[in-house]
């Protein structure tokens, strides 16, 4: 197949989960099939980072799309009732960009990443699939639970229009997928349309047991600038460790991610290492005893989870995030519902090095088996058949009713 790929971001470097996700599926993809990719970008992409994806990609175009202009055009969704997201990502120079593109391929089918892109392919004539990646309209949701006054009264406008957005598409497209059960829920009538799930993976070879010296008791990880991590770096830090220095004073934390906050920042002490951008992720992973992920507001699944049960470092993790994981507590991963648990579960885990030991290699078997970027890129590339294969068969029947009308 002729596979054309319409992305919000260009997937690389990889320190967004929305990055991680089409890398390895555009990777996964170009096995069996002509990848082309058409990339929006609100800053200038280097030639170190398309040279990564000329690997899969028969031809690639990037879309500029200036920060100013979209801001202006985030105010005017919001003055035309539309979503502000789906508003910042949109150009209609860069909508003109990509029709051209498409024509130039003329591919058999269009993929395209979460419905911020959805108005890029919504009058596309070619079959379609849109990937949610994610419930949007669920994490907004959740975040703006946190909130009041005027920023809550903005928050649930975006909740009310994504929830829109991800209603429509269930009508634009001629097939869906989304990263979990958890996710596909939260979609409004997904009760009435087909979405297909379509894990993330971990690449195994990369993320893999490193002997190291120990240097940190606790690590959390991730883009610092997302509000769900910054949440749960504060979290962690305020909440959970001042339970867990009354028995353990010594412990060490590290919050390793790109681009922390200023908020984040301000959480380093002689006992907190904020690490700010690193080049690797894994020595950070290999230097901690624990992993935790205290995830309170946000939605899908996080690869952070997956990367460190895949290093073997024991994890822990809330509800929310596990509900899309789907680990076993005590078996593969502990859960805690707040800071008390959380702490009570690192812990045990500084303290209990047979627990931890085996609950880390129960969970590189769950990943091992249930995680995989191959079997999720097999998973897609069946989808956008049959997506090719419906629209076949609906021109087919067309035809038919026309030769019937003559």
């Amino acid at each position: 197949m002729k596979i054309l790929v319409i992305l919000p971001r260009f997937p690389y470097p990889l320190e967004k989960g929305d990055k991680l996700r089409a890398y390895h599926q555009i990777r996964v993809l170009s096995v069996n099939n002509e990848v082309y990719l058409f990339a929006l970008s609100h800053n200038r992409v280097g030639k170190e980072e398309i040279e990564q994806l000329s690997k899969y990609c028969r031809e690639i175009r990037i879309e500029k799309i200036n920060k100013l202009c979209a801001a202006f055009r985030v105010l005017c969704n919001f003055f035309s009732i539309k979503s502000l997201q789906i508003g910042y990502w949109y150009s209609k120079k860069a909508h003109k960009m990509y029709r051209k593109f498409e024509n130039e391929v003329n591919p058999d089918v269009v993929y395209a990443q979460m419905v911020r892109t959805m108005k890029y392919a919504s009058h596309s004539r070619l079959p379609k699939v849109l990937d949610f990646q994610d419930a949007l309209s669920m994490n907004q949701g959740r975040r703006m639970m946190n909130h009041s006054g005027l920023r809550y009264f903005f928050m649930h406008y975006e909740f009310k229009m994504l929830r829109s957005a991800e209603f429509n598409a269930c009508s634009i497209f001629d097939r869906l997928t989304i990263i979990s059960e958890t996710d596909r829920e939260a979609i409004p009538q997904h009760r009435d349309t087909t979405i297909d799930i379509v894990r993330n993976g971990v690449d195994f070879e990369y993320f893999h047991s490193l002997q190291t010296e120990k240097k940190y008791d606790i690590v959390f990880c991730g883009n610092m600038q997302y509000k769900p991590n910054i949440d749960a770096a504060r979290y962690l830090v305020n909440d959970i460790m001042p339970i867990v220095w009354r028995s353990h004073p010594k412990a060490k934390v590290v919050l390793a991610g790109a681009t922390p906050t200023l908020a984040v920042r301000q959480l380093a002490s002689d006992r907190i290492t904020v690490t700010g951008t690193v080049d690797d992720i894994r020595p950070f992973y290999a230097q901690s005893k624990v992993f935790i992920a205290p995830m309170r507001i946000g939605s899908g699944l996080q690869n952070k989870l997956l990367e460190a049960m895949s290093m073997q470092i024991p994890c822990i993790t809330t509800p929310l995030a596990n509900d899309s994981l789907g680990a076993n507590d005590g078996e593969q991963i502990m859960i805690g519902r707040d800071a008390g648990q959380l702490a009570a579960a690192i812990i045990r885990l500084l303290d209990d090095q047979g627990f931890a030991t085996s609950l880390s290699e129960n969970a590189l078997h769950f990943v091992r088996h249930n995680f995989s970027w191959d079997a999720a890129g097999a998973d897609l590339e069946k989808v956008l058949k049959e997506a090719v294969r419906s629209s076949n068969n609906s021109s087919d029947i067309n035809e038919e009713i026309e030769l019937e009308d003559e």
